[in-house]
């Protein structure tokens, strides 16, 4: 998720607050298709999400940001815009979901599925653990030496590069620069749909999903430094663990000091954690952990932590006297 959010600002400079409608547009086509064809497992109609999020946010692109852009709207009013589109995004899932929910209401109910609240999808199991947990890695994995390959050993990865860098310069150099808006938009919402394949087996999927995972995405980038892919990812895994842990952890705690009641309510204010984290992050890293200098950080620890060579004290010796003639 972090990542798609990364790639479109680092190429178009727009914070999209749009991002976690491609991820839900992920849950929904990939459970859909699921559900709807019978397939043997969730894992395998997570393409369908992959390529379904892709084509919605160049479209978004086309219609909305890229008009903008060529009119040289602001920052603001970009953003302005993406926080349009999410709206109206949630005005068509609610529609999809009645049209999903009144035309295969039967079948849903049959293998036990509802889109009004969907449910994690039937996963596989390996030694009494979700499959989910060998699968989501090896994605990750996936991801993170794909983008490398495609930013560092292609053709058009050096273009993506020379456009994020200058691109009225990659232009002149004969750079098809919008060709890479478009395919960026396309990576930015095919990696938000395959997250969102993940999501629909990892948890479920109530309405008005996309604002809440929308605070972990934005948390997850700025975390890692919005101008470093790979900051991303690791921003992401910093959320997703401190969320998913740390929660856990203080449920415990305040169940056994004041009961189950007090510990349940604790996840009320699981969303909490990343906004504090983002918090935390602006004021102390602005530019992301990426942005730190770690090198002059653990110098410095060793400057205070090794001790200095000692110096041995000499015998001051006397100024010569002149002799008197």
């Amino acid at each position: 998720m972090c990542v798609g959010l990364t790639v479109t600002y680092l190429t178009t400079k727009v914070p999209n607050f749009a991002q976690a409608d491609f991820v839900v547009v992920g849950i929904y086509s990939s459970s859909a298709a699921y559900i709807l064809w019978s397939v043997a497992s969730p894992y395998l109609t997570v393409p369908v999400g992959f390529v379904s999020s892709g084509l919605v946010a160049v479209g978004m692109y086309l219609i909305v940001l890229r008009p903008l852009i060529r009119r040289g709207s602001s920052l603001v009013v970009l953003m302005i815009a993406t926080l349009a589109v999410d709206i109206i995004f949630t005005g068509i899932f609610l529609q999809f979901i009645d049209y999903i929910q009144g035309t295969y209401g039967r079948i849903l109910s049959d293998k036990g599925y509802s889109f009004l609240t969907l449910y994690s999808l039937r996963d596989f199991q390996i030694f009494g653990e979700s499959g989910l947990l060998i699968v989501a890695p090896i994605v990750l994995v996936s991801v993170t030496v794909g983008m490398y390959f495609l930013l560092n050993k292609t053709r058009f990865g050096i273009s993506m590069r020379a456009a994020i860098e200058n691109a009225n310069l990659a232009k002149t150099l004969g750079i098809d620069v919008e060709r890479v808006y478009l395919v960026s938009w396309f990576i930015s919402g095919a990696l938000a749909g395959l997250a969102g394949g993940l999501y629909a087996v990892f948890t479920y999927t109530p309405q008005g999903t996309s604002a809440l995972i929308i605070v972990d995405i934005f948390a997850g980038s700025v975390l890692g430094g919005l101008g470093s892919i790979y900051g991303a990812i690791i921003g992401g895994l910093i959320i997703g663990a401190s969320e998913s842990y740390l929660t856990s952890f203080l449920t415990q705690v305040f169940t056994t000091l004041y009961g189950p009641n007090v510990g349940a309510e604790v996840l009320e204010f699981q969303k909490g954690i990343p906004l504090a984290i983002l918090i935390i992050a602006l004021l102390v890293a602005p530019q992301g952990i990426t942005g730190i200098n770690w090198r002059k950080i653990a110098r410095r620890i060793r400057s205070r932590t090794t001790p200095g060579p000692t110096v041995e004290s000499a015998p001051i010796a006397s100024a010569p006297q002149e002799e008197t003639p």
